[in-house]
């Protein structure tokens, strides 16, 4: 058990937590959630010990072993990937080397002999001798194939360290595990893995994550930091975020009889319960929610951004995009090659490739900032795209610009009024306004070209990974903007909720060509035929 009491954090005039009170107990998965800047990292910094509290203190039950996932991927660059994995056990590592030091030396002693007898009977206890296997499994399972098991860590690229780290952090099975951003340089079939793993776990896990679906998948409870406290919430992160919203349109309509708002809850509540039922974490998750009281249930202070599409220069024709044998080759790497298709007024399609180069030059292309391909494209005279980069630093370069005159030089309408209407939608509201463009957060980037893309009133809007730097609450209101958009989307997402919930049709850029499919996003992950296709389409290696 972790029991926080009384604590603060303040730097300066700025408290970050005041007077916190919360228990985490064994068995639950507790997804920490807050706008940037909450202070969802430095939480669990305070909970491992590498930031002291102001005042207050955090209690950790006796010989309960933590695991930390770390953050620093060069820290163990001179050290084996498998010996990086086993020393995420510091008991186990400790023993291991404190023994194989004995076995060394020259002058064995009996004294050694009965000191090496003691470290034996510890590392059998702690299932030593299966050690190098488990952490060895632990790698297969997330990307890390055996060749590089016996590699330096500065011998794997970023991604491969990454999942190394978090190889680490789980190994040996430890009683509090603290995940920072786990997902982040994840692909779709590992993260799945990770999902299995946590959902199964019987101890306790304080996560980090912007990925919606991940703290679906895995969360039976949700701290939310909002106004410097914590409060902890029964039931995953939809569940939290649609009762929240059901109770802050109950509290607004003081109309609604009080027997009307505790039927509705109740009858929300027993159709979570049977989602539940249907979760790898059935029984804990059905026990959380049959405890639920609804006098313990609040509606949140939290802000969501208002990223409406709707209002579009014209209503698109029929012929809204034709691709003919698209080819794009860098630096000598094929790309894609005789990628060809119609796009149709309305639909909404996510793109794929195991190459995140390709997807950004299909982009850049379709955007008619690359030139250097083959084949041909051709929007459709009616259509006027809408586009939002993965890489939006073109648009800040060397722009001293306040927000409002940023955004202006983007609008044929010059009003003061009106472009703060976009910008408000968007959070950026009194002084926020007069903040220099070159001094914004990689998220408020994103926001203001949010805000951009929202006045330009395209019906085609393309995205290249816009969840990129945003927090949850932008997050699921660019989601909900997205799936309400009446016109057409071409879009790319490492969200796997924002996918899956927007996406009526896939499209995957393979050097062999294009896979071309009307169904899902989770129909096409799912389906074994398409796996198959994938792998043969990428030379049999599916990266």
């Amino acid at each position: 058990m972790i029991t926080v009491n009384n604590l603060s954090l303040r730097y300066g005039k700025r408290v970050l937590f005041e007077e916190v009170n919360i228990k985490f107990t064994e068995g639950n998965c507790y997804g920490i959630i807050g706008a940037n800047g909450a202070g969802k990292s430095t939480f669990l910094k305070i909970i491992s010990g590498e930031i002291d509290p102001t005042t207050g203190r955090v209690d950790i039950s006796k010989g309960q072993r933590m695991s930390v996932l770390k953050q620093n991927r060069n820290e163990f660059d001179e050290i084996t990937v498998l010996e990086t994995v086993i020393r995420g056990n510091t008991t186990l590592y400790e023993v291991m080397t404190a023994k194989d030091a004995l076995y060394a030396k020259e002058d064995f002693s009996e004294e050694d002999g009965i000191k090496a007898g003691e470290l034996e009977g510890l590392f059998a206890e702690m299932d030593g001798w299966n050690a190098e296997n488990d952490a060895a499994t632990l790698l297969s399972n997330l990307g890390i194939k055996e060749d590089f098991h016996h590699k330096l860590v500065k011998e794997l690229d970023g991604n491969q360290k990454v999942r190394v780290l978090l190889a680490q952090a789980i190994f040996g099975h430890p009683d509090i595990l603290l995940l920072d951003e786990p997902t982040n340089d994840l692909d779709l079939e590992t993260i799945g893995w990770l999902e299995d793993f946590l959902a199964d776990y019987d101890k306790i896990v304080l996560v980090v994550s912007h990925d919606r679906h991940f703290l679906d998948s895995v969360c039976t409870h949700v701290a939310d930091i909002d106004f410097g406290k914590i409060n902890i919430f029964t039931g995953n992160y939809s569940f939290w975020y649609e009762s929240s919203q059901l109770l802050l349109k109950q509290r607004s309509d003081q109309n609604k009889k009080a027997e009307d708002k505790i039927a509705e809850l109740k009858e929300f509540i027993a159709r979570f319960s049977a989602n539940a039922s249907k979760s790898k974490q059935a029984t804990s998750r059905k026990k959380a929610l049959d405890k639920i009281k609804l006098e313990d249930m609040r509606p949140s202070n939290r802000k969501y951004p208002a990223i409406l599409f709707n209002n579009q220069v014209r209503e698109a024709g029929d012929q809204i995009l034709e691709v003919k044998d698209l080819t794009k080759s860098l630096n000598g790497e094929l790309l894609f090659k005789n990628i060809s298709f119609d796009l149709k007024r309305g639909q909404k399609v996510s793109v794929l490739s195991s190459n995140s180069l390709a997807i950004n030059a299909f982009y850049e292309i379709l955007a008619g900032n690359d030139q250097d391909f083959t084949g041909f494209y051709k929007w459709g005279v009616t259509v006027t795209p809408a586009y939002l980069p993965a890489d939006n630093s073109s648009f800040f370069k060397d722009d001293d610009n306040n927000l409002v005159d940023w955004l202006r030089q983007f609008s044929e309408e010059k009003d003061e009024t009106f472009i703060r209407g976009f910008l408000g939608r968007m959070l950026f509201t009194g002084e926020e306004t007069l903040k220099k463009s070159t001094v914004l957060s990689g998220g408020e980037k994103v926001r203001c070209m949010l805000s951009r893309m929202m006045m330009v009133k395209g019906n085609v809007l393309l995205f290249d990974e816009p969840t990129n730097h945003l927090d949850l609450e932008s997050i699921t209101a660019l989601n909900n903007g997205m799936k309400d958009f009446k016109g057409t989307i071409l879009f790319s997402s490492r969200d796997h909720e924002l996918s899956n919930t927007v996406a009526d049709r896939v499209l995957e850029l393979t050097p062999s060509g294009l896979i071309d499919r009307e169904m899902s996003f989770d129909e096409y992950m799912k389906s074994d035929k398409i796996k198959a296709l994938r792998k043969e389409m990428y030379g049999g290696v599916l990266a």
